[in-house]
């Protein structure tokens, strides 16, 4: 089945299923099991990768830039800049640095990671020298909740904001009681990173019932509910050709409403404001 898309504020459209590179690079043996792992990915047709310079320390990037050599100008990589590299001029050598790991001239989403100490006006300098540059196409943030978009979106340049990366998934639901509708009220796409609770939501009873009703696994049928959320990009992570497969698959199961109401009685939306998660 084709990838879909979802569109950035600027109507340019992005996958909405990508792959993930969280806790790869942090192994030396487990190197070309993550390289293969997402050229697979890439074979089956992903085109979206995100990754961060935290990383494993810069190694996810590498590793990526394997991964991607020769086929670079078909996707659309997702990179991070951390807090404490986030001034102006540190945001700046930090986006160089990824830059030279991913062995690309560009990247096409810089976000960052998570808010710290420095003025997010300062951080916004370096994303708009970026841009002018060449080397960065859009920029965004991460685990930001929505008191923490709205001091962005009143600055200068922060309406150009392409996209927010938060924790979501069926056990993480709270954002949904005002951080979506206030970014799907803006056209900011929502990531949704941990999509499986790094296989912690796997065993969930309410999961194994809507996937026996499809011949489906439990993985298939969490990543299909977020799949079904509007404006909402996917990026689950594997390392595992079986698990890749896996996870492709799910972008063909249909859940009906009777799994949804399955799913919601397991895991109810939220009633009320709760702070931000993070893992």
């Amino acid at each position: 089945m084709p990838i879909p898309t979802t569109r950035l504020p600027s109507g340019e459209p992005i996958p909405a299923f990508g792959l993930g590179t969280w806790m790869m690079g942090e192994s030396d043996k487990k190197r070309g099991d993550e390289v293969a792992a997402l050229k697979l990915g890439l074979d089956l047709g992903a085109t979206l990768i995100d990754t961060a310079e935290m990383y494993g320390d810069g190694e996810a990037e590498e590793i990526v830039g394997d991964a991607i050599a020769g086929r670079r100008d078909s996707l659309f990589i997702v990179s991070k800049v951390l807090p404490e590299n986030a001034s102006r001029a540190d945001t700046i050598a930090a986006c160089e640095g990824s830059l030279k790991r991913l062995r690309t001239d560009r990247i096409d989403l810089y976000l960052l990671h998570w808010r710290g100490s420095t003025p997010l006006e300062h951080t916004l300098e370096g994303f708009v020298q970026l841009q002018r540059d060449g080397k960065i196409r859009h920029w965004g943030v991460s685990n930001f909740d929505t008191d923490d978009m709205e001091e962005l979106l009143a600055l200068p340049g922060g309406n150009a904001c392409a996209t927010n990366q938060v924790l979501y998934n069926l056990k993480r639901r709270r954002i949904e009681f005002d951080l979506v509708p206030f970014c799907r009220a803006r056209n900011i796409p929502i990531m949704a990173y941990s999509p499986i609770e790094q296989g912690r939501l796997l065993g969930a009873a309410a999961l194994k019932e809507v996937a026996q009703r499809h011949g489906a696994t439990t993985a298939q049928v969490a990543l299909a509910w977020l799949l079904e959320q509007p404006a909402t990009i996917v990026i689950p992570k594997a390392t595992n050709p079986e698990h890749v497969r896996e996870n492709f698959a799910a972008l063909d199961l249909r859940l009906t409403d009777e799994d949804r109401a399955i799913l919601d009685r397991a895991f109810p939306p939220p009633s009320k404001k709760y702070a931000l998660e993070m893992l």
